[in-house]
């Protein structure tokens, strides 16, 4: 199903993470926004993320799949019930579009900034470069990077970039609730101080997903 907001198309997709992350981008798209409704919780690993970093027989006992997305970074634990998950596309020569892989998504996080100030949540865009934590490349959210929204010291919107030639595709996570011990579970074993970030890096926005998904694209629809 498509309908607009404002100048982007936006499409409202079905299917397990593994099939979205699968999907090719159409030739001449456009500017356009995927909101994406998960068919069941995955745990999706950044495209370089060693398999090491996960705890195989914990995902199948726990019936969670693991798939690989094409963007960089750590590992997110899926689930239509703690996260909105939103794809933002930019094609080349948009007035958004920027070359500089560090400035182009500072625009979005402003996006994710307001939804957040609209649900009480002080937020602010992690604005400088990418931050070198080793623990980040195990877990998305223990990491920040360039338009990646901050709450205090924890993460309430992640955002992985991936980029051709004709287009930016920026792949979002907002989080409607932090469940550590639920992605803990799913992890090689780590040391007490990492675990102890990992519980401390996320904070959710404590609101239902659709009302998160019309307050961005009610923001995004300025642009």
């Amino acid at each position: 199903m498509s309908q607009r907001a404002g100048r982007w198309r936006v499409e409202r997709l079905a299917g397990t993470a593994a099939e979205i992350h699968a999907r090719e981008v159409a030739p001449g798209a456009g500017s356009a926004v995927w909101v994406v409704e998960a068919s069941e919780p995955a745990l999706v690993l950044g495209s370089t993320q060693p398999a090491s970093t996960v705890d195989q027989a914990g995902a199948e006992r726990a019936g969670i799949a693991v798939v690989r997305r094409r963007s960089g970074g750590g590992a997110v634990l899926v689930d239509p019930a703690a996260l909105v998950w939103v794809d933002v596309f930019v094609p080349a020569g948009d007035p958004l579009w920027r070359a500089d892989v560090g400035r182009a998504p500072l625009w979005l996080g402003e996006v994710w900034a307001q939804v957040c100030r609209r649900f009480g949540v002080a937020a602010a865009v992690h604005t400088a470069a990418l931050a070198p934590d080793p623990l980040a490349r195990t877990v998305c959210f223990a990491g920040r990077a360039p338009g990646e929204v901050i709450s205090g010291s924890a993460k309430v919107v992640g955002i992985a970039q991936r980029r051709t030639r004709a287009w930016a595709r920026f792949q979002c996570a907002a989080l409607l609730a932090w469940e550590p011990e639920s992605l803990l579970e799913l992890l090689a074993p780590l040391a007490p101080g990492d675990r102890a970030r990992v519980r401390a890096a996320g904070r959710g926005l404590a609101v239902g997903g659709p009302e998160v998904v019309a307050a961005f694209l009610d923001a995004i629809a300025a642009r």
